[in-house]
């Protein structure tokens, strides 16, 4: 399975994400892990990613002739979220999107619930700066949502303090446990090249 770190859905995030989850295409599936996420906005194109579905291949004579998939980039077997107390604002959202799409289920604690936009918000003059929030997040029933009620978890794994000191990971060992146990249903294996087509005969009805 391929490992994934998501500090924050903002800059650093959009790289840490496009860094390591790209530079994995070998894996059969991927943990993906979002706690303490600090926020931002690239949350939407995150999970656009990760639910990509193979969609064919184009072949290729080149090396192994493994095929090229269609799209070109992207992890295909099951995939799980970690989350926790400490993810908040995008870190909310990346995981409500992710559930929504249908993606795979998340592991861990219930998110923050600070699922709030603090854009527009103006300089001092000394260079400080005033943070304050500007929106709200409704869903598509319109609905408020998110805010001040966080993300649960489809498995709610606490962080065990003495298996933690210990150096345990309760919440990412049972993440890497669900997603190959999902393998076992969920994965997919790249199809061969089938024999050369006759393209001089229409197909019969």
């Amino acid at each position: 399975m391929a490992y994934v770190w998501i500090p924050n859905t903002g800059n650093g995030g959009y790289e840490y994400f496009n860094r390591y989850y790209f530079a994995q295409q070998d894996k059969k599936g991927a943990v993906i892990d979002e706690r303490n996420n600090g926020g931002g906005s690239a949350a939407d194109y995150i999970v656009d990613v990760l639910a990509r579905k193979l969609q064919g291949y184009f072949n290729s004579r080149a090396n192994d002739h493994k095929p090229f998939t269609t799209p070109m980039a992207g992890l295909w077997g099951p995939k799980v979220m970690i989350i926790n107390e400490r993810a908040g604002s995008g870190g909310d959202l990346m995981p409500f999107l992710f559930r929504q799409a249908k993606v795979g289920p998340l592991v861990g604690t219930r998110t923050w619930g600070g699922l709030v936009g603090t854009w527009d918000t103006p300089p001092f003059i000394d260079g400080g700066r005033m943070v304050a929030p500007r929106g709200g997040f409704y869903d598509i029933d319109g609905k408020w949502s998110v805010e001040g009620e966080g993300i649960t978890p489809d498995v709610e794994v606490l962080q065990d303090p003495a298996k933690v000191a210990n150096g345990g990971d309760p919440q990412l060992e049972k993440s890497v446990q669900v997603a190959l146990e999902l393998l076992k249903t969920q994965g997919v294996t790249l199809k061969p090249e089938p024999p050369a087509p006759i393209r001089y005969k229409r197909p019969q009805k």
